[in-house]
């Protein structure tokens, strides 16, 4: 791995522009560029918005939806790319070959090349489809990236497995944080209100941000995920309102050991760029701890329980007594 300076960005995007949202990432793109980024990260379907998806019927989704690498979102990230020699990553709708609707992470190369993943557990609609594979790939940079969007990341075996697959920095975009969570001590909603007051107010909203609704919940398993599996992290998230909920930013980058970088709190749109050395990847305890696995045990980690449940039941399922 080379020396790469990454940038991870939070911003408020605004639902179903994808005009609007791909000026907004021209323009921080353009000021990225300013510092010499090598490697941009963009949160989960900032292009298309996010939460308002759920309540779409089939062809709202379909007309927002375009194909990749053909559509011209994914030119305009193409041509991006090759004009300021920067690998840039966004997210969107994509409308598969297989005639499935994807929620998409799209990575776009100086060289021309791009790589996609979709995500594992989506559950934003019903009309949309999981992705079934993991999505690692060498940037001209000279560095090999992975991708898993939101609730991705949060299932261990996925940062895991990516790593395994040889990657060295994980790009991990979200739309998260102020979720109304089933789960009672993890995040919550935060009070609209305090957003649209964040001139006035600055305080208020960004001690939601910095609280157990935002970062006090990334700094549970975040860092960890970094740390176990010796991965430079792009956290990226969006931030500010997101159809009734709030979304917290915190973008962040963390290092090899789950220290965080750099970061943000504001309440506004931000980038926050730092330089990965990847001398801290030289004997990490991540890769030492891979290295001393003992894939003989692990077997039924491959084996289902007969718990398991689809994700799009367990995001939105009032109690765990509903499951089954």
């Amino acid at each position: 791995m080379n020396r790469i300076k990454a940038a991870s960005v939070q911003f408020n995007h605004a639902p179903g522009d994808k005009r609007s949202n791909l000026e907004r990432v021209t323009t921080i793109v353009g000021e990225a560029a300013v510092q010499k980024v090598n490697l941009i990260c963009f949160p989960e379907m900032c292009i298309t918005g996010y939460w308002h998806v759920r309540n779409l019927d089939r062809p709202a989704i379909e007309a927002l939806a375009e194909p990749v690498p053909s559509g011209p979102s994914t030119k305009a990230l193409i041509d991006l790319a090759t004009r300021h020699d920067m690998t840039i990553g966004a997210g969107l709708i994509e409308a598969g070959d297989d005639g499935k609707l994807y929620n998409t992470y799209v990575v776009a190369m100086p060289d021309g090349r791009i790589a996609s993943h979709r995500k594992i557990h989506c559950f934003i609609s019903e009309h949309m489809s999981s992705g079934h594979r993991y999505t690692v790939f060498e940037i001209p940079q000279g560095a090999r990236v992975g991708v898993l969007i939101c609730y991705d990341n949060n299932i261990g075996e996925n940062v895991r497995m990516t790593a395994l697959q040889g990657a060295e920095i994980l790009m991990a975009p979200h739309q998260t944080g102020g979720c109304d969570s089933r789960s009672p001590h993890c995040m919550g909603r935060i009070d609209t209100n305090l957003w649209d007051r964040r001139a006035e107010d600055p305080e208020a909203i960004e001690a939601e941000f910095r609280g157990p609704k935002g970062r006090d919940w990334l700094m549970r398993w975040l860092p960890a995920r970094a740390h176990d599996n010796g991965l430079f992290t792009l956290y990226s998230n969006g931030v500010g309102t997101d159809d009734d909920e709030v979304r917290t930013g915190n973008a962040m980058i963390l290092d090899t050991y789950g220290r965080v970088l750099v970061e943000t709190c504001r309440a506004r749109d931000e980038m926050v760029v730092a330089d990965l050395d990847p001398e801290l990847r030289h004997m990490c305890t991540g890769i030492r701890w891979i290295r001393s696995r003992r894939p003989d045990l692990y077997g039924p980690l491959a084996e289902a329980t007969g718990k398991e449940q689809d994700t799009r039941t367990l995001r939105f399922t009032q109690s765990i007594d509903d499951l089954h």
